[in-house]
């Protein structure tokens, strides 16, 4: 089989969520699904809060809210594109309207999102002090290949959140996935914890989840004690994918120069 010469190179498909922390080069905007997946994520709780705020009433919030995660998946399907976002994002806000009406309570709507908050929290501290960094499970686990269909390559694009693309590189990210996944021998390889420059790397990676998710508790967890709807709505937006994109950016920052040292002979040392 031969290629056409004139034929156009393959482009690497964008990086999302936390396969973006092996992409070679970062995308705020890919990382969070692009533009239309960062308004599939936060309209619907806006749209609760603007009519929530508007009418004083729950019903028509809730409804309003479910309406839009509801138009987000259906649109997709049409579209025939990718759902699993839009799909986490509705079963999210079908968790928040049924505790909403459950208890009448509007607060409630956001309940969902500090319990899991606070379960992120606790697990990320246990894997520190265990000692085996969540950021450093991921990030080999990626670069060994987990979650990439047979035959795709072990280096790049969701997430928790996750997020949605197809997995694809050009052909010199393909040669460095090899070496990674060589170098790590299998998914479950240990041989990463012994090196002390990405332990120390991808422990401080792992403190600045467990920072922002400690943040948005101690911004949010008030507000819903004192049934603050919409101050509680609007931290929940800026605190949301836009804190979560500027985090995974700081941590692909910390995790890149380890990926590079790890490929480096030894004695070869990273400016």
């Amino acid at each position: 089989m031969t290629t056409d010469p004139a034929a156009p190179a393959a482009q690497p498909s964008p990086s999302t969520g936390v396969r973006a922390l092996t992409a070679q080069e970062f995308s705020l905007s890919d990382s969070v699904g692009g533009v239309r997946g960062a308004i599939e994520a936060m309209l619907p709780g806006l749209v609760f809060v603007v009519v929530y705020v508007i009418t004083r009433e729950l019903s028509p919030a809730l409804y309003s809210s479910l309406g839009v995660a509801l138009l987000a998946v259906a649109a997709r399907l049409v579209q025939r594109t990718p759902v699993t976002q839009a799909f986490s994002g509705l079963l999210g806000v079908a968790i928040g309207v049924f505790w909403a009406w459950k208890s009448g309570d509007a607060t409630d709507y956001f309940a969902y999102g500090l319990w899991t908050n606070g379960a992120y929290l606790a697990v990320l501290l246990v894997t520190v002090l265990i000692g085996w960094p969540v950021v450093g499970v991921v990030v080999e686990g990626l670069k060994a290949g987990f979650g990439l269909s047979a035959g795709a390559p072990a280096a790049d694009p969701q997430t928790p959140s996750t997020p949605s693309s197809a997995e694809a590189a050009a052909s010199s990210d393909t040669t460095e996935a090899t070496t990674d996944t060589a170098q790590a021998g299998s998914l479950w390889s240990t041989a990463w914890r012994k090196d002390r420059v990405l332990m120390r790397r991808y422990t401080i990676a792992t403190w600045l989840w467990i920072a922002m998710f400690a943040l948005r508790l101690g911004v949010q967890l008030p507000l819903y004690l004192n049934s603050s709807v919409g101050w509680l709505g609007t931290a929940r937006l800026v605190m949301g994918i836009p804190l979560w994109g500027l985090v995974l950016w700081a941590t692909w920052v910390l995790v890149r120069r380890p990926a590079v040292h790890a490929a480096q002979p030894a004695g070869h040392h990273v400016p």
